[in-house]
């Protein structure tokens, strides 16, 4: 623990590692670090969502609060745009509507609909458009 840093909030470019659970408003969890290590990120860096940063920056080492992220502070509203059509092409067996697959740049998309002359990913991150609450825990700040 960073004894210089009790008290206070993390800033911008201090290293941070927090524990969180996250759960949609259903109480479904999606996520959670509590049974492995803490999650490690830099403020200020965008390597986490917009919504859960700004909740770590109002934390002091060792405080838990719980947050609720609307759509805009999370992974964004669903959109169609997002929506990908392709050829139809054949699919493996056991294939289908609400498959995961990875295409060729990393990025994963779900199958949203499939018919004799295309089919059509979902490119939208799965968590796009729900509101997601985040307990988290402050477990220490390194400059």
């Amino acid at each position: 623990m960073s004894p210089e840093k009790l008290g206070q909030n993390p800033q911008t470019a201090d290293t941070v590692l927090v524990h969180y659970t996250g759960t949609l408003e259903n109480g479904e969890q999606f996520d959670s670090s509590i049974d492995r290590e803490p999650l490690e990120f830099v403020i200020g860096t965008e390597q986490v969502i917009k919504g859960f940063e700004e909740g770590v920056k109002s934390l002091v080492i060792g405080e838990t609060k719980t947050i609720r992220l609307e759509p805009e502070d999370a992974y964004g509203e669903w959109t169609e745009a997002l929506l990908i059509k392709t050829p139809a092409e054949p699919l493996p067996p056991g294939m289908g509507v609400g498959a995961k697959l990875q295409l060729q740049n990393g990025q994963i998309v779900v199958i949203y609909e499939i018919t004799d002359e295309h089919i059509t990913l979902d490119a939208n991150h799965e968590l796009a458009g729900k509101v997601l609450i985040f307990e988290l825990t402050l477990v220490d700040i390194n400059p």
